[in-house]
């Protein structure tokens, strides 16, 4: 039986592998592989996805500042309705916790327009904070909601049109590489192709043991969100227009959604690579800080749900050849940044898989390579 040949294969249908595909099948012949039946049913599908450039280290706010301009205006053949909507961001910190505060505004001040508020502004912006809980916060006006389907269904609608080949349901079984192409035995039939792309979010370090590639040292943790009722007190467009409330040490945040609000713990706890569940331990503990910082009381849950957001030790994404396993391209470890970041982030890793120079506005943001670069990691997996 004759396997089907393709330059580049990517692995894992959720947005990371679904915007690279697209960005390399303007060049090559694309495979896309996808173990559910449907791209994105686990972490991407399950983000409440904020555009927030004074989030994460340093490679992750060049990332997302590189982004900006494609989802202010995306192509309108492929992404049918706006990607964004505007959000403001508001860190707050109780007086113990201004140090931190004032260290965030001096690392991402220099990048993104951000403004030091007080306790009478907080309330201002949000009047369910409870007085005399926060002393101050940084404020930056420049967020977005993202409508993370649109991006996701945009990125597949440009890859099928461009010529890609989306194969579901097709766990990898076994990754072989014999003369000059890697051999995939997947549950949707044997390929062949030249280049691995391990796009597989928190199975990427499986992906990397079949391939006999070096441990990168990932692990996805759980991160646990609901639905509540907002108080009946606000009007609605008083809660439409909630910014994104989020506590300095990542202990928690708030946001509108739909008329109600998202609420999370902000939780990261080590999980195995799975369809993730939400602990009911984790929902008390969302609703006790969320309750503690606001003047809100929840009486009912409506909906609640957990994604898997993947990291490395030092929080930054892995981007590049192994230099193990020959022509594997690891694109993992975005860990709760990979929507904010995905447009400049596939662009990115297009470029390095063909071997072409960085996007000069990607290196206008100060990107340092050595900073997402699977060698880095040698010696920590």
């Amino acid at each position: 039986m004759v396997k089907e040949r393709f330059d580049v294969a990517v692995i894992g249908g959720g947005i990371a592998g679904a915007s690279v595909a697209a960005e390399l099948s303007k060049d090559r012949r694309v495979l896309l592989l996808e173990m559910e039946n449907q791209p994105g049913y686990h972490t991407t599908g399950r983000s409440a996805a904020v555009f927030a450039a004074v989030y994460g280290p340093s490679p992750i706010r060049a990332l997302t500042r590189a982004s900006r301009s494609f989802f202010a205006s995306p192509p309108a053949t492929y992404f049918d309705t706006a990607l964004f909507r505007s959000r403001p961001i508001m860190m707050i910190a109780r007086q113990e916790q201004e140090p931190v505060l004032d260290q965030t505004i001096a690392e991402v001040g220099g990048m993104t327009p951000v403004e030091r508020i007080n306790e009478a502004r907080i309330r201002k912006l949000n009047p369910m904070v409870k007085t005399g809980y926060a002393s101050a916060a940084m404020l930056d006006m420049s967020g977005e909601d993202i409508d993370v389907s649109t991006l996701h269904q945009g990125y597949l609608r440009q890859f099928r049109a461009l010529g890609g080949d989306l194969r579901c349901n097709a766990s990898l079984l076994s990754l072989v590489h014999g003369d000059k192409s890697w051999r995939l035995e997947t549950e949707a039939g044997e390929f062949t192709a030249d280049t691995i792309v391990n796009a597989a979010g928190a199975w990427a370090e499986h992906i990397g043991h079949l391939a006999q590639a070096e441990p990168i040292g990932l692990v996805p943790k759980r991160r646990t969100a609901a639905i509540v009722e907002a108080p009946s007190e606000l009007p609605p467009d008083v809660v439409a227009s909630l910014p994104i409330t989020i506590d300095i040490d990542e202990n928690f945040y708030l946001k509108p959604d739909a008329g109600r609000l998202l609420i999370s713990p902000a939780d990261e706890t080590p999980s195995p690579a799975c369809d993730a569940q939400p602990e009911e331990m984790d929902i008390a503990l969302c609703v006790e800080r969320i309750e503690n910082a606001f003047d809100l009381r929840v009486h009912r849950i409506e909906s609640k749900w957990a994604g898997l957001r993947s990291f490395v030790p030092d929080k930054c994404p892995v981007v590049g050849y192994s230099s193990v396993a020959p022509s594997f391209f690891w694109l993992a470890g975005q860990g709760g940044y990979g929507i904010q970041t995905a447009p400049a982030l596939a662009r990115l890793a297009a470029s390095q898989v063909l071997k072409n120079p960085m996007p000069s506005d990607i290196a206008a943001e100060c990107l340092d390579l050595s900073e997402i670069d699977p060698s880095r990691l040698i010696g920590r997996g």
